[in-house]
């Protein structure tokens, strides 16, 4: 009897003893790891190493070229290229504006940038790279293929409104209220060297179209479609927008820098032709994920 009574005594002592263990989570890879628990109650939390994958990026990259000859801001100010009317030239400025960016479905379908717009500046090189992901509010991966890209070359009449846009305001792309107002279309300046061998300064500004009388403004944008633009999306993807700078003086108008070559935003003929010669100036590049 006695013996059993030690026997009980000790058991609970050692149960009294084991109960004022505290409790909590005793594995330190878990997240809620606690250096001050003795007894695991099995509350650990393990983080996945593995997270969910973000949206991809998409973004357009714009470059520039002479039939071929690839054209950045060092290469201005050098007569070293020649036109379809035969005249040499340079450049001296570069600046031209895309709007409305679309992506194309195989069923027809297209997805609309709602707010998209850039001003390409070859002196702004930050400008080159269009990222559109922050104006996105679908998930593109979810569609994966797409079939073209297209855009405005300027603004629709919708949009081209005097004043509307702050970064342009400061950027000084307005075109002037009475001869249509907006914004520029493009902005492209140098010299060219004329029949006698001597230097003249060029300025072939595009945007609206006006016939210089009351409300006969015309809007003079154009819907680029480019050929070949088929793409996957199936991670961070950048297009390459190819501008042929050689274009904008040929097909179907061939530019004749002699006779058209400075005060040309009141010329209505002159805006039309412009416009005209866009058809052809984009294309398609490199498609890099």
């Amino acid at each position: 009897m006695k013996n059993l009574l030690i026997i009980t005594t000790v058991l609970t002592l050692v149960l009294s003893f084991s109960s004022c263990k505290k409790e909590g989570c005793t594995d330190e890879l878990a997240s809620n790891y606690s250096s001050e628990a003795e007894k695991n109650d099995g509350s650990c939390v393990f983080e996945s190493v593995t997270s969910e994958p973000e949206s991809a990026t998409l973004q357009l990259n714009f470059t520039q070229n002479f039939n071929g000859s690839q054209i950045t801001m060092n290469e201005f100010n050098s007569i070293a290229y020649i036109n379809a009317n035969g005249e040499e030239l340079s450049l001296t400025k570069l600046q031209y504006s895309i709007s409305d960016v679309r992506f194309y479905l195989a069923n027809g379908d297209s997805v609309y940038i709602e707010g998209s717009y850039n001003l390409i500046d070859l002196e702004d090189e930050s400008s080159l790279l269009y990222n559109l992901s922050s104006l996105i509010d679908v998930d593109l991966t979810a569609l994966n293929v797409f079939t073209g890209v297209g855009f405005n070359y300027g603004f629709d009449e919708n949009d081209n409104t005097s004043g509307a846009y702050a970064d342009l305001n400061a950027a000084s792309w307005g075109w002037p209220d009475m001869i249509g107002g907006g914004y520029h279309q493009m902005k492209m300046e140098g010299k060219f060297l004329d029949a006698t061998g001597s230097e003249v300064s060029y300025a072939y500004h595009n945007g609206s179209a006006t016939k210089n009388a009351a409300d006969q403004f015309e809007s003079n944008y154009r819907f680029i479609k480019l050929a070949n633009s088929d793409f996957d999306l199936t991670g961070n993807t950048t297009i390459e927008i190819k501008m042929n700078i050689a274009n904008w003086y040929t097909n179907p108008n061939t530019w004749d820098l002699n006779v058209l070559n400075s005060t040309l935003m009141p010329n209505y003929d002159a805006q039309k032709m412009m416009t005209q010669n866009a058809v052809d100036v984009f294309s398609v590049g490199a498609i890099t994920h």
